[in-house]
């Protein structure tokens, strides 16, 4: 199994960031990692981060404040 974040803008479209493309060994790595990085990501113009094992979405979470 493989975890990753797919990233999104506010409509929903691929957004790309410098952060690149990580695969975790577990939800826990992933989530972690997203802890140490979403304000980059979101100054990037994340809107959302989708988690992924494999292909199933787990969830969604935007990257805003508030």
């Amino acid at each position: 199994m493989a975890w990753t974040w797919r990233y999104e803008k506010a409509d929903g479209s691929a957004a790309t960031t410098d952060a690149g493309q990580e695969e975790f060994a577990g939800q826990g790595d992933a989530e972690t990692w997203i802890g140490e990085t979403w304000k980059q990501l979101a100054e990037d113009g994340v809107d959302t981060a989708v988690l992924l094992e494999d292909d199933r979405v787990i969830y969604a979470m935007s990257l805003h404040e508030g």
